[in-house]
């Protein structure tokens, strides 16, 4: 068995970046050309410890480009084929399910996830293109640990969010622990990666989580709680969004400064000045240790 290997297939929001109707100061830079951005596709990560299987943790819509980015994950023989055996999902939000419908041509895999994702994707009949024949679904419970292929151990735990938009009704908890937004835990010989694309508060139980891993790959979606309202680009908070902030009381910056391992931060908005190469924002996180996420960043542990 080789080296637990991540790949990272995209380190952008809901939407990629630039997003495709926006000209707020970010994505103003990369439509006009600016070398200090760069573009990148939605959030979502391939890993393996064997190189040959691939699970997939989470299903982008821009999962179509990212094979076609990923030689690992292209066929390699035969007719047809793939290097892509299980997707793994930390919930059932668009930009974590809807790249499964790319996947639909009778290649056989499995979808793992929690029992309350699963329910969502099959309460959608769009999904039933996933033959079930040659696709399976398997729910995982919390803290159980699941055999994926390519090696690798994956443990799913909760992470304060909440349910999809599309799922939202009037008496929504917007940090609640709930099968319907998780963290990854990815482990192989002795060494972890950690995969935590969306969270609303940093608690006791989940830095203790995060504090076991060699790699974490934490929320970074917006730096500050505000960000979306002072750029005009939106009416929500962050936290409303089941985002905490990067900076800021309350911020990631802060609540996990103290881990031991590699911190990158990933599933990056559109709007987060991060993104801009020199940038004070960039600048304040890179000496805090963290890193940033691009599509293709190669992990190996």
């Amino acid at each position: 068995m080789g080296r637990l290997t991540a790949i990272v297939l995209g380190a952008a929001g809901g939407g990629g970046f630039p997003q495709w109707n926006c000209r707020c100061p970010v994505c103003r830079l990369a439509w006009d050309g600016d070398p200090r951005v760069t573009r990148s596709s939605q959030a979502s990560l391939a890993v393996s410890a064997d190189g040959r299987q691939f699970t997939l943790l989470n299903a982008s819509p821009d999962l179509r480009e990212q094979i076609a980015a990923t030689p690992a994950l292209q066929p390699a023989a035969g007719l047809r084929g793939s290097p892509i055996a299980a997707v793994m999902l930390t919930g059932a939000e668009i930009d974590q399910t809807a790249g499964l419908l790319a996947l639909r041509e009778r290649h056989a895999f499995t979808i793992h996830g929690s029992a309350q994702t699963l329910d969502a994707v099959a309460a959608n009949p769009m999904f039933n293109v996933l033959a079930s024949d040659v696709v399976a679904r398997r729910a995982c419970a919390i803290g159980a640990p699941v055999p994926l292929p390519g090696g690798v151990q994956a443990d799913l735990f909760t992470v304060p969010g909440k349910v999809p938009l599309y799922l939202e009704g009037d008496d929504l908890e917007l940090a609640a622990e709930t099968e319907a937004n998780v963290g990854v835990e990815i482990s192989c010989g002795g060494r972890r990666l950690a995969f935590v694309p969306g969270c609303a508060a940093a608690t006791p139980a989940l830095i203790e989580r995060l504090a076991r891993a060699d790699v974490v790959l934490f929320d970074g979606t917006l730096f500050t709680d505000d960000e979306m309202i002072a750029t005009g680009t939106g009416i929500k908070s962050g936290r409303r969004m089941g985002h905490m902030p990067i900076d800021g009381e309350g911020g990631s910056l802060a609540a996990l400064a103290g881990l031991p391992g590699r911190r990158i931060y990933i599933h990056i908005n559109n709007t987060n000045p991060i993104r801009v190469a020199g940038s004070p924002e960039r600048r304040k996180v890179e000496a805090a240790g963290w890193e940033i996420a691009a599509d293709r960043l190669k992990i190996e542990l």
